[in-house]
């Protein structure tokens, strides 16, 4: 008989087994007994609790984008105009998010969105979400000039995690944050000769 109060415990540990798992070895590479074997649950367990890998990798995500979220509205809670726009850049890039094995586990979730719907909305939700964590720091700024530049920001964070995830790009967070901060300084200088 399972012991009650288990299923939270158990949940979570098979979502921290596959972060490592697949950063190890890639989405595509692990399997449910692998994850299950490092949470020190049964393969059976592991599917009762989630199904299959996709859905496991979507609770993942789930729970990534969740601590994502909460680490940015604790970070921007109080600031405005630019200050807010580097505190979404300094949590997007953090330490904590620019590991490896989050690292691998996004460019996961980048692949597969592109074959599982339910990924795919999430990963929809990412992007507007980020966007709008941009936008809400740049309003003082001319609107075509703020989208631009959320778009600069966002794309240049995506693919910071890309390159990294391959092995190239920047050598850690802070030289991440510094490159984004960096574009982010250069569009404001921008937008302020134009205005």
């Amino acid at each position: 008989m399972p012991k009650i109060g288990m299923e939270p415990i158990r949940r979570r540990a098979l979502i921290d087994a596959t972060i490592i798992a697949i950063g190890e070895h890639g989405a595509l590479d692990v399997t449910m007994a692998d994850i299950a074997g490092r949470a020190g649950v049964s393969a059976a367990l592991a599917h009762h609790y989630f199904g299959g890998k996709d859905d496991l990798l979507f609770a993942t995500m789930r729970h990534i984008l969740a601590e994502l979220g909460l680490e940015v509205r604790t970070a921007v809670h109080g600031l405005s105009g630019a200050d807010r726009v580097r505190a979404v850049i300094q949590v997007n890039l953090s330490q904590g998010q620019f590991r490896p094995e989050i690292i691998a586990a996004w460019l996961a979730f980048y692949v597969e969105a592109r074959r599982n719907a339910a990924l795919g909305r999430l990963f929809r939700i990412y992007v507007r979400r980020l966007h709008s964590d941009l936008l809400s720091g740049l309003t003082h700024l001319p609107r075509a000039g703020a989208v631009r530049t959320a778009r600069g920001i966002a794309a240049l964070i995506d693919g910071l995690y890309l390159r990294r995830a391959l092995g190239e790009g920047a050598a850690d967070s802070m030289a991440a944050i510094d490159l984004v901060e960096d574009y982010l300084d250069t569009a404001l200088a921008r937008s302020a000769r134009r205005a």
